[in-house]
């Protein structure tokens, strides 16, 4: 019989380093196109050189000419497939092209290189059609969308604010816009499928390895057990590898035209087209306040793009309807469907570019009211959720900005801009809020005693570099009372059930929520005097009616977001000498994992402040910049000294107290950057990225 000890030294916050750290920098943790497989092919994707119209014909004689070429798919002889809810998915069905980089065939050939050579030589006749690629405010298309992503409210009033603005002393009415941003995680998209004793078994680089069994289950008609997906180690995502995306299609629809393994790796380039991304904002945020900075009125407005394949909107708007007290309180989206990719999620989506305008506005007012701006967020701090009322579950923003003005050196911030100087920079600072959502979903869980007297816990989690199953196993190690040692958690693999995917800042607590109550089960059969039989005693966790009975409460993590830095006014150059974030996220569970996502969600932040930004060519509907030579991304030497902390935050709504922090780091970042950069030069940058010839002519 398995002992269960009355207690043991907590693991759930140890700042530990990862269980598969020693595999990876090793080069033993295997990724999804690391996989070896007998008799493997190899896809290389064909992508459409036009951003509207059909193809009329596809000249496929000379690539299946050359040495290993063993089919060439297109919309003629490709498989059927079944609509699974995302028409991104719905590949190579017809001649339709609705974008550029859009699939209109894939070669597979015995080799890697092969494939490349031959997917060269195939000529694509195409009958154009006239594009419209220009996101713009003003366009004729906009519309009012149904939902935002995920399905809440469009829109929401509170109020006459009209009326508010009008009477109020002080308005702040500005418009802002963010650019086109991309997910660049160190690992491209991959997948290798097969067929194997009558299932699809499929290895790939995901964020939700379940999610992408139930997509690909539904695409090719088939039972859901019939098909297995695998995601163990996975090189980042930031939501590009949210769901299933359509590399993995055609990996499949190739394994099961050749009936052998076939691995399908997106280019660096082929993922501007074919993953998702951030999509440019326009908004406009109207602030009123009285003389005090006490809000009467905040009015935010969001205008984004989407594709004509699939709707998606970016719920931009969102940030406002939780943040700050206001008299009248209006927040509305608006969407124009385009000749584009189809946008998805990026991290802190909505929350990341929403955060920018409103806490910019926020600066704005403060300047105009001659408050500081940390005093103007105090006086605007509400009692309840603004938007819908309900109770917060904890709310430490204050708390937040209170001991990161103490730790920045806050107090006695000279309020004038462009006074500061060092040499040829002048110096400027600036604070913003951050807040992002603290949610749980069902999730399902095991957790067996094993006969040696370790214990295995298996969730269909997914580890995609924030050391998510070291803090797993953590909570599983506290949830059984047993040494770390003596716990092990596997992931990754959609046999185990449905569970949460990796997103949204929804990982730790579903997973660990269901992990805890397998555990709690199986601990409660061990104190019985269970026994232990020689394949191990199991106890299963599904979350579903928990999830349903919690409160209705506000949940959200807090933080607050400070920055310096010095611009020179000679170059335009933008340099950021030092962050502080301090956060309220509920419980820690590893403060080492969790200081690295909170750093490199500012990170993140920065580089949203002054580099990222892709260029959409009009004339031909692709991304300009579209690999990382052209797409700038902060780098080491943009990156300095970035100061995190947390706050204590209880709140125990959920068995492990925890609320997320994965998303968070990166909001209100690029806004405390912008508010330094008016504070050093006295300009106001309301459009994102604050690049050297806007810092020039501002």
């Amino acid at each position: 019989m398995t002992t269960m000890p009355a207690s043991v030294p907590t693991a759930v916050g140890e700042a530990l380093t990862r269980i598969e750290g020693r595999l990876k920098v090793t080069g033993q943790a295997r990724y999804a196109a690391e996989f070896p497989a007998p008799g493997l092919a190899y896809g290389w994707i064909v992508p459409a050189r036009i951003a509207r119209g059909r193809v009329r014909a596809i000249d496929i004689d000379a690539a299946l000419a050359l040495p290993g070429v063993l089919a060439v798919l297109h919309h003629g002889n490709a498989p059927r497939l079944t609509d699974a809810g995302d028409a991104t998915l719905l590949v190579l069905q017809d001649d339709a092209v609705p974008h550029w980089g859009w699939p209109v065939a894939l070669v597979v050939a015995t080799t890697s290189e092969q494939a490349r050579a031959a997917a060269e030589r195939i000529h694509v006749t195409y009958d154009e059609e006239p594009h419209d690629v220009v996101f713009s405010a003003e366009h004729a298309g906009t519309y009012i969308p149904d939902h935002v992503n995920p399905a809440q409210e469009t829109s929401t009033v509170l109020g006459d604010v009209d009326a508010a603005l009008a009477a109020a002393d002080v308005v702040v009415d500005a418009t802002y816009s963010t650019p086109n941003e991309h997910n660049s995680p160190m690992e491209p998209h991959s997948a290798t499928a097969r067929w194997a004793d009558g299932r699809l078994e499929v290895i790939d680089s995901n964020q939700g390895a379940f999610a992408v069994r139930q997509s690909l289950a539904t695409l090719f008609s088939l039972d859901p057990s019939a098909v297995h997906v695998r995601s163990e180690h996975v090189g980042g995502g930031f939501g590009a590898k949210g769901t299933a995306r359509p590399h993995v299609v055609l990996a499949a629809m190739a394994a099961t035209v050749l009936q052998r393994p076939v691995r399908v790796t997106l280019t660096r380039q082929q993922m501007f087209s074919l993953v998702g991304y951030r999509t440019p904002t326009v908004q406009r945020v109207r602030v009123g306040a009285d003389a005090s900075g006490r809000l009467t009125a905040l009015d935010h407005l969001a205008y984004s793009q989407t594709s004509r394949v699939l709707e998606f909107t970016e719920q931009t708007a969102i940030y406002a309807r939780v943040m700050y007290a206001a008299g009248a309180l209006r927040t509305d989206h608006r969407v124009v469907a385009l000749d584009v990719p189809t946008p998805r999620w990026m991290r802190a989506p909505g929350e990341a570019p929403g955060s920018f305008a409103v806490e910019s506005a926020l600066d704005e007012l403060a300047e105009q009211c001659g408050i500081d701006p940390v005093e103007l967020r105090a006086r605007n701090e509400p009692d309840v959720e603004p938007a819908t009322g309900r109770p917060f579950s904890s709310r430490n923003l204050r708390t937040c900005f209170t001991e990161g003005a103490r730790r920045f050196g806050w107090a006695g911030r000279d309020a004038r801009p462009g006074v500061r100087r060092d040499g040829r920079w002048l110096l400027g600072t600036g604070t913003a809020a951050a807040t992002y959502p603290a949610r749980v979903t069902p999730s399902t869980a095991t957790a067996t005693a094993e006969a040696d007297g370790l214990f295995t816990i298996r969730i269909t989690a997914s580890d995609i570099g924030t050391g998510a199953r070291t803090a797993l196993t953590q909570i599983a190690a506290d949830a059984l009372r047993v040494p770390l040692e003596r716990v092990r958690v596997l992931i990754g693999d959609s046999d185990f059930g449905q569970a949460q995917l990796a997103g949204g800042s929804l990982g730790t607590g579903s997973w660990g929520f269901a992990i805890t109550e397998a555990c709690r089960a199986l601990r409660t059969e061990l104190d019985g005097g269970a026994t232990v039989p020689p394949d191990g005693l199991t106890a299963r966790a599904d979350t579903a009616e928990r999830v349903q009975a919690l409160p209705a409460l506000s949940r959200h993590s807090y933080g607050a977001q400070f920055a310096e830095v010095a611009v020179d006014l000679s170059s335009g150059e933008v340099r950021v000498r030092r962050m502080v974030g301090i956060f309220a996220v509920g419980r820690v569970v590893n403060p080492l994992t969790a200081r690295s996502q909170l750093v490199g969600g500012m990170t993140m932040g920065l580089s949203m402040a002054l580099h990222e930004e892709a260029i959409l060519d009009p004339v031909f509907g692709d991304v300009v910049n579209h690999d990382l030579a052209g797409y700038h991304v902060a780098t080491n030497a943009d990156v300095p000294p970035i100061e995190v902390d947390w706050v204590d935050d209880a709140d125990d709504v959920i068995p492990t107290g925890t609320k997320g922090l994965g998303e968070i780091g990166i909001v209100g970042a690029a806004a405390a950057i912008a508010n330094a950069v008016w504070h050093a030069t006295g300009a106001r940058h309301r459009d994102l990225p604050i690049r050297p010839d806007r810092v020039l002519f501002s």
